[in-house]
């Protein structure tokens, strides 16, 4: 991870931009008085799913938090990238100091790739990988899911992929540190995999940082994955999140299961915003990951895994999302794949049917213990004043204090008492847990659509002629508007490189070292182009609308509404055309 990454996930863009200006709460998102021009009723904007801003006043611009800060403190990018990491305890590497690890890193995500390739053509054209093409038939896997999570087969070899990824270039070292081989007790090293169905696991960016292995007989380990990597962190890990961060954002609601099976069964029926916490309990580092697409979290995990602790945990989550997560009651012995694939409507009412996950906790807790008890009564308070006493929104804290009242026959007025003393001894004491944990990282959901973009441009010089069209506010991150503004002005990779700050040497490199096929590539831009376009009107779109109710009044009076719906209507007539 770059040091401009692990800024970004520290940063909270509402945090950020809320100490330069008085931020009012619209619906899930924010607005002000625009701080970049002068206007009497607010239209600047502020996104904390999408980490973005925008202005819909005379500005008509936006970017992410290094974008404003850049402009509001009139620094260059990396003058920004040092004041953020300033501010959040990361430090920047001078500029004669490289990144420690980042070519190690990099040949990690290659080799894990290569690996993740070989297996999936081990699974589909190899005699061995009959076995798993049926298991995977079995469970009513079809032939495209297949392929879309490209799922894979580890021979039962001792060093199948170990030849191969070592004919490839890697070394022994690399095998062992991306933790694909291991060591042998008579020494030497062999497979880590072998007769495995394999779950490659691909983080926001699209590269695989480890994998997840299923037996294909009744052996145990059911499942094992990858140990931890200098790529690999299964804490702040999420199965699916590649694909599924479109559709998080799109329905505001990230649903989290348990098993790899259970996100692929989810998808492939058409609910695509599911993925898996890569164990039962969710951690501080997952939460920050999908608060950046979505405040809004489901838990649908065994009913066993919701144990007392966890229910903790999540009422810290919620305090960290300022929203409440919610809990899918699963059938009894029944698993998510299991239910959608009898009935997907089932599976559609269960989410509407989810609880809060402090009402979950409370019929949990009373569900064991007799009410009609004084020891029912007085094990029902132990247990969930706790619980309660962790909330930090006062009015949900007011609620289940209430509930609990009514619950136990106690008066409220002696558990506000007992809650007030139980605040008291933690704040002396430190509490059972700690109550400043750690901020977790936030790792970046990058955008394919731009990476590509100037992946083609950075690789292919030939093609600055054909660019016209392509404009900076197309790129919402701001490193790679940066890149691609003096991209514009630069001769070649060494000159851009001059004139850009090194800590985003970095992305140049990891962009100019990806493959692409090279034919067609005027095509492709002028595609990419015209993606890049259609995606900047409707993200423009999505965010005003997000902002406030439109009607025909508003979008008269502003030009650049206007121009989104002309757009739009363009391409709709121009796809209409071509249809016929």
């Amino acid at each position: 991870m770059s040091v401009i990454d692990e800024v970004k996930q520290r940063l909270d863009i509402v945090e950020v931009i809320g100490a330069y200006v008085p931020l009012a709460k619209a619906g899930r998102n924010f607005r002000a008085i625009c701080p970049f021009h002068s206007e009497k009723n607010p239209s600047f904007y502020v996104y904390p799913e999408r980490q973005s801003w925008h202005c819909f006043g005379a500005c008509s611009t936006g970017g992410d938090v290094f974008s404003f800060v850049m402009k509001k403190e009139g620094l260059d990018f990396g003058e920004t990238l040092r004041l953020l990491a300033s501010r959040v305890g990361v430090t920047v590497p001078s500029r004669r100091e490289p990144e420690a690890g980042k070519d190690e890193r990099e040949r990690l995500y290659q080799a894990n790739a290569a690996a993740a390739q070989y297996f999936h053509d081990r699974l589909l054209n190899s005699p061995a990988g009959k076995k798993a093409r049926s298991y995977l038939g079995g469970r009513g896997i079809q032939a495209e899911t297949t392929r879309d999570f490209q799922l894979g087969y580890s021979q039962n070899s001792w060093e199948g992929l170990k030849k191969y990824l070592t004919e490839q270039g890697y070394t022994e070292v690399e095998l062992g540190t991306a933790g694909l081989t291991i060591e042998g007790e008579g020494g030497g090293t062999h497979d880590r995999f072998r007769n495995k169905l394999m779950f490659p696991i691909f983080d926001g960016r699209g590269r695989v940082t480890g994998f997840g292995a299923r037996v294909l007989d009744d052996s145990l380990p059911k499942y094992i994955n990858s140990p931890q990597t200098p790529v690999f962190d299964k804490s702040g890990t999420l199965y699916g999140i590649n694909l599924a961060a479109t559709a998080i954002r799109r329905e505001d609601m990230a649903i989290i299961v348990e098993g790899f099976l259970d996100v692929i069964t989810a998808h492939q029926n058409g609910f695509s915003n599911v993925i898996a916490s890569m164990g039962t309990a969710i951690t501080e580092k997952q939460v920050a990951i999908l608060k950046k697409l979505s405040r809004n979290l489901t838990l649908a995990l065994d009913a066993d895994a919701a144990g007392e602790e966890a229910m903790l945990r999540c009422v810290d989550y919620e305090n960290t999302l300022d929203a409440e997560i919610k809990v899918v009651i699963l059938p009894k012995g029944r698993d998510p794949d299991d239910v959608i694939k009898e009935d997907a409507k089932q599976w559609s009412a269960l989410l509407a049917k989810a609880l809060p996950v402090v009402d979950y906790t409370i019929d949990s807790v009373t569900a064991g213990l007799d009410l009609a008890t004084a020891m029912g009564k007085s094990a029902t308070v132990n247990r969930l004043l706790p619980i309660i006493a962790r909330m930090k929104d006062a009015t949900r804290q007011d609620h289940y204090l209430n509930k609990l009242a009514r619950l136990t026959g106690t008066s409220y007025n002696r558990l506000e008492a007992a809650l007030s003393k139980l605040r008291d001894t933690r704040q002396k004491k430190g509490g059972t847990r700690p109550e400043d944990v750690s901020q977790a990282t936030r790792p970046v959901v990058a955008n394919p659509r731009e990476e590509y973009c100037l992946t083609l441009l950075l690789q292919h010089p030939e093609l600055k002629k054909n660019y016209q069209g392509l404009k900076p506010e197309y790129f919402e991150d701001t490193e790679n508007r940066v890149i691609f503004t003096a991209w514009q002005e630069a001769r070649d990779i060494a000159s851009l490189k001059e004139s850009l700050d090194p800590t985003i040497h970095g992305r140049i490199d990891y962009l100019t070292a990806k493959t692409i096929p090279p034919n067609q590539i005027e095509r492709k831009l002028a595609d990419c182009i015209n993606q890049l376009h259609k995606y900047h009107l409707r993200n423009l779109k999505e965010k005003r609308a997000e902002s406030m109710e439109l009607d025909e009044q508003d979008i008269k009076d502003n030009e650049q509404l206007r121009e989104v719906f002309a757009q739009e209507r363009h391409i709709r007539s121009g796809q209409k055309e071509a249809a016929r």
